[in-house]
């Protein structure tokens, strides 16, 4: 990795403290997750998002901790869509285990220094019976008490929650510790939502994570998979926390070390994102995003595929620019040039190499393009060298150096020989 890949690594770090300072994340860790060897490695990296500024709620998933109780006592238990089903008898074992678990996170939290707390903020009510079928001792939330958990948090403490919640009269039901971290992270109004899980995160395509998914991409991904995948139901908590005020909720691979970290602190994260805000966004360029758009040229600079172009060039041809930002972040730059006769040409397209695969250059060329056509343009037109294959799959098809206006046919040389692509906008 060379030193201004570095360099830009670490602004990206300083640019997320900055956005996320006293930001508020509730984080569900599954049961496979607090088993596993890294369990001690997520709680460090934890520990750090405290330190850093962070307010942290953490939501342990205890399932296969009770399991183990359950089975060593010869309490059977069956299931009932995803919920476990008991009677009451085995409620001080399911209270016992669940405990446990909070025990566990909370004791290697003060192995860190980091303060947590275990409370009963959890008001719940029985499931009842649904449609004949009896839920036991399997109860819902009715309320949480966020005045006394704000009070936690305030006081720099991390609040723990076990998987069980108690009636007004105290008795004790087990709840959905996933269903729980989304409702605590929309009652709290919480600007990030982690599920880690041991499996079924993040989302694949092709083999390769989604960095990124928006609501209508989401719904469309959900229709497709089937009611007994783990993944649907973890993505319709993520959908509902989103559209209940949660910024971004979040699917991570808790079997890779650093995946918290990595998913705050850097655009592409290591996991799925679920968002419903503009997450990422074309924009014109600013003055001060100069230097990050001359970054993002350079290897295409040094490869021939850009022409060089100064500082002071490029600061003049500034209403024509504009860029693709992540939060913040240029990550892809093209212009938009204007020729007398109708012509308009894009010039300048290049992309962070680490987001080429997410397919933002052909949206900000689309972009460019639509912008083209609100003009008034006859036709888009592009000069390239060795993105020829790249221009064509968007659209564009091979011209002739002569159809180029005159003010631009005068720069072209044969030394560089690049060639014209084209794309009408009016139609004959």
């Amino acid at each position: 990795m060379t030193i201004s890949k570095k360099a830009e690594n670490v602004r990206d770090v300083i640019r997320y403290l900055k956005k996320f300072n006293s930001a508020l994340i509730v984080i569900y860790l599954d049961d496979k997750t607090i088993s596993s060897p890294l369990f001690s490695s997520h709680i460090r990296d934890i520990a750090l998002l405290h330190a850093a500024g962070l307010k942290v709620v953490i939501i342990p998933g205890a399932r296969a901790r009770i399991d183990e109780v359950l089975s060593s006592a010869n309490i059977s238990w069956t299931y009932k869509d995803n919920i476990r089903i008991t009677d009451e008898k085995a409620m001080p074992l399911v209270k016992m285990a669940a405990f446990d678990v909070t025990n566990t996170v909370m004791t290697n939290l003060a192995a860190n220094n980091i303060t947590a707390v275990i409370g009963n903020w959890v008001r719940s009510r029985s499931k009842g019976v649904i449609k004949g079928f009896d839920f036991g001792a399997a109860g819902e939330i009715d309320k949480l008490d966020t005045a006394s958990l704000n009070t936690v948090l305030n006081d720099g403490f991390i609040p723990i929650f076990p998987c069980i919640g108690w009636s007004s009269t105290g008795k004790p039901y087990n709840i959905s510790s996933a269903v729980l971290a989304q409702q605590v992270a929309v009652e709290l109004k919480a600007d990030k939502l982690f599920f880690v899980m041991g499996q079924s995160a993040p989302i694949l395509k092709d083999g390769e994570v989604i960095p990124a998914m928006n609501i209508d991409e989401l719904d469309d991904y959900i229709s497709k998979l089937d009611d007994s995948q783990q993944i649907k139901s973890l993505l319709e908590l993520c959908r509902t926390a989103c559209l209940n005020g949660v910024n971004r909720s979040h699917l991570l691979d808790g079997n890779l070390d650093g995946v918290l970290l990595t998913e705050i602190f850097s655009d592409l994260g290591s996991g799925t994102m679920i968002y419903t805000n503009n997450y990422g966004k074309i924009r014109p360029m600013q003055q001060n995003d100069i230097p990050s758009v001359l970054a993002i040229m350079r290897p295409f600079v040094e490869s021939g595929k850009l022409l060089p172009r100064t500082e002071e060039v490029v600061a003049q041809g500034l209403g024509d620019f504009s860029v693709y930002d992540f939060d913040g972040g240029v990550r892809a730059c093209a212009s938009l040039h204007t020729y007398e006769d109708g012509q308009y040409e894009i010039a300048a397209v290049a992309v962070d190499e680490a987001y080429s695969h997410i397919g933002i250059g052909p949206k900000l060329v689309e972009s460019l393009v639509q912008k083209a056509k609100a003009c008034g343009a006859k036709s888009v037109f592009i000069m390239t060298t060795q993105a020829s294959d790249w221009f064509e799959k968007i659209g564009f098809k091979e011209d002739s150096i002569d159809s180029l206006p005159a003010a631009r046919r005068a720069k072209w040389t044969p030394e560089r020989g690049s060639k014209v692509y084209r794309l009408p906008c009016q139609t004959r």
